[in-house]
């Protein structure tokens, strides 16, 4: 694990604990020498292209597979909840429904119920005693305290939350699909409230409105978690804490994930210059003892010889996550070698051979460019209408697209944002209304099926017929794609989707468009190439139009945001973070609009027929029960806000100002929250 700075702290206790853990895949090691720490209530995000083992890991630290080296320490009766990326088998031979399997969490408090009913008859039925009413009040109080008035809107909330509407609850659990099967089983790890949970791939098969509910949801959850996700926008808003498992070793890195990106670029830039720095002490050195080898100063370039052939040894060790910090200073026996002299030519030749620190994983080496410069508007319309002939999808704004302008299009999926997309290509006309190209504008297209593509051509024919390069120069041209070898010669059709979307991506390097329609380019690439590509649309000398869920990216890139929903497509001219703002305002005028009137609602009345709560306590009970809750959330707040208080001045001694900007935040979020609070109490209490 990467040394953690100074600024870093932990305050809570250990609940997991590594020692040397390590995992081979076949005769290859998958990781080694895995220490890490997992503090309760910590919020991780685990990051690592794919491949680099991180389900594997997940799998170990759940205790679901044993590693093959090194030891692992979990709290005694820690609670684990885990899900898998795909939970097809979760619920195999299950015939009850959605609501009864949520209901299963709660068996315990539905034994309760039926024992509370049972004393209520005998008390009906005039058996009343003293020691009936002592036992029937303990358990109602029991009962009270572990939720038992709760729980049936917590499974709705949990529920319609995930994208479950009311009229789906009776569904037999055998009618689902994978994608729902693995929505579910998430929804009953987040009723269950285990004290450390671990999620893989969370947010797959869920639409935005349901990632937002879950990264509320997260962020106010009261155990540890462990989060492996592409969706770099989710990490950002959850994770306090991110484990980057390349190369089979982990670096740990404090705060969210746009601060990891930040420190891992600080990191290795001052790996860079120390091993410049020393690159250049050994050039000299070198050239000192080739000079005096054989002359007058033979002893003294023997001596600069032997430390040279060490320093030699362990700057090739560098790299596969071991850095010159790391090494410095290792003696011979820890270097994993022997101690011996290499002549000056050989030293010659390995001094030049000397590669770099890496920076991670091979990552993808995009080039887009523009082949010229397009005019200063580039699209214009009227009022469009889009869809096929007889059907419509939506009406639109009128837009306005300029020169290096990004234009998010977001909305529901199946809303038409493709055919848009396709409509824009001219493969498709307007059913109305009118659409204006700027001049000298070169149009390229990534389409999110990878249409573009003849699934039954190879890879390097894919370049062939795009572009009017040889078959040496193609195969080099394919290398930054991390298509290498014989990869050039895979059939499209066999081809992984991450695979096809590198390739999509190439063939649309090779038509110098400066007006790029994107849809979904980030679908099935690992992090460090979603990272590489946003880095290219950065840079980009053009104009981009991008359908995407990456918010990360849209975060990054959109200075204008285009809504489709309910069939219109609204023009929003704005960075992303101010799009939510005004979304926010507006949702919040409306519902102060509608506080009068109650807002409709599912029938869900067949719920409460099907598991109807005990008889409520009294009024005063509940005003007392609420007291009670309140205290709690007031106690919890204003030790969250100690804490931040204190990684504050510890990140403030650090100069951290990224870190010092999102705890401020969090301090403001925290303050108002707990002012809330009190008034409510004091409100109560009065």
């Amino acid at each position: 694990v990467a040394k953690r700075p100074a600024a870093d702290y932990h305050s809570g206790m250990a609940i997991v604990t590594t020692n040397e853990l390590g995992q081979t895949f076949g005769p290859n090691e998958l990781f080694a020498d895995i220490n890490l720490t997992l503090e309760e209530k910590e919020r991780i995000g685990l990051v690592g292209s794919n491949g680099s083992g991180k389900s594997t890991l997940l799998l170990i630290l759940a205790g679901l597979q044993e590693p093959a080296a090194g030891s692992i320490f979990r709290q005694p009766a820690l609670t684990i909840g885990y899900l898998r990326q795909e939970a097809v088998l979760t619920f195999a031979g299950y015939d009850h429904s959605i609501y009864e399997e949520m209901l299963t969490v709660f068996s315990g408090l539905r034994q309760m119920e039926d024992d509370l009913r049972q004393m209520e008859a005998a008390m009906s039925a005039g058996d009343a005693d003293d020691a009936l009413m002592d036992r029937y009040g303990a358990l109602q109080q029991s009962y009270e305290h572990e939720g038992g008035y709760q729980y049936q809107i917590d499974i709705k909330r949990v529920l319609l939350g995930l994208g479950f509407p009311g009229d789906s609850w009776e569904t037999p659990l055998t009618h689902l699909s994978g994608g729902q099967k693995t929505r579910l089983l998430l929804g009953r790890l987040l009723l269950e409230k285990p004290e450390l949970l671990i999620l893989d791939e969370p947010t797959n098969h869920l639409d935005v409105e349901a990632i937002e509910w879950l990264e509320a949801t997260l962020r106010g959850w009261d155990g540890a978690l462990i989060i492996v996700s592409h969706d770099r926008y989710f990490l950002d808003k959850i994770v306090n804490r991110v484990w980057e498992l390349e190369n089979g070793s982990l670096a740990s890195y404090r705060g969210s994930y746009t601060s990891y990106v930040m420190q891992r670029q600080l990191n290795w830039e001052q790996e860079m210059e120390l091993f410049t720095s020393e690159r250049s002490r050994l050039e000299k050195d070198l050239e000192f003892a080739r000079k005096h080898i054989a002359g007058g100063k033979t002893d003294i370039a023997k001596g600069k010889m032997k430390r040279l052939t060490r320093d030699i040894i362990l700057m090739e060790q560098v790299g596969a996550g071991v850095t010159l910090s790391d090494l410095r200073n290792k003696s011979w026996l820890e270097i994993g070698g022997r101690a011996r002299t290499m002549s000056v030519n050989e030293a010659a030749r390995r001094v030049g051979r000397l590669a770099p620190p890496a920076g991670g994983p091979p990552k993808l080496n995009i080039r887009l460019n523009a082949e010229r410069r397009s005019g200063r508007i580039v699209l214009r319309t009227g009022e469009l209408e889009i869809g096929y002939p007889g059907t419509s999808l939506f009406f639109t704004d009128k837009i306005k697209l300029e020169r290096l302008d990004c234009a998010a299009l977001i909305g529901p999926n199946g809303s038409g944002k493709s055919t848009f997309l396709r409509t824009l290509m001219g493969e498709l006309a307007p059913l109305d209304g009118w659409l204006k190209f700027g001049d000298s504008l070169m149009r390229g297209y990534f389409a999110q099926g990878h249409d573009q593509l003849t699934m039954s051509n190879r890879v390097i024919d894919e370049v062939l017929k795009n572009s009017e390069l040889q078959e040496a120069a193609a195969r080099t041209f394919l290398a930054p794609y991390l298509f290498k070898g014989d990869d050039v010669f895979k059939q499209v059709g066999a081809l992984s989707g991450g695979e096809r979307g590198r390739l999509a991506l190439a063939v649309l390097s090779l038509s110098g468009a400066n007006f790029l329609l994107l849809d979904e380019p980030t679908n099935h690439l690992d992090i460090p190439s979603q990272e590489a590509l946003q880095a290219v649309l950065e840079a980009f000398d053009g104009t981009i139009l991008l359908v995407s869920h990456d918010r990360y990216l849209i975060d990054r890139l959109a200075t204008q945001i285009w809504e489709l929903d309910d069939s219109h497509l609204q023009v929003f001219k704005g960075s992303y973070q101010e799009y939510l703002g005004d979304k926010a305002e507006k949702r919040a005028a409306r519902e102060e609009g509608e506080q009068p009137a109650l807002a409709k609602a599912v029938d869900l009345s067949w719920v409460e027929e099907l598991t109807p709560l005990p008889v409520s306590p009294k009024a005063a009970r509940g005003r007392s029960k609420r007291l009670a809750e309140l205290t709690a959330e007031i106690d919890d707040t204003e030790a969250w806000l100690e804490r931040v208080g204190y990684e504050m001045e510890v990140a403030l001694a650090a100069a951290d100002q990224a870190l010092v900007g999102q705890l401020r935040d969090e301090s403001i979020v925290l303050q108002a929250r707990l002012s809330a609070l009190t008034a409510e109490w004091n409100d109560l209490e009065g």
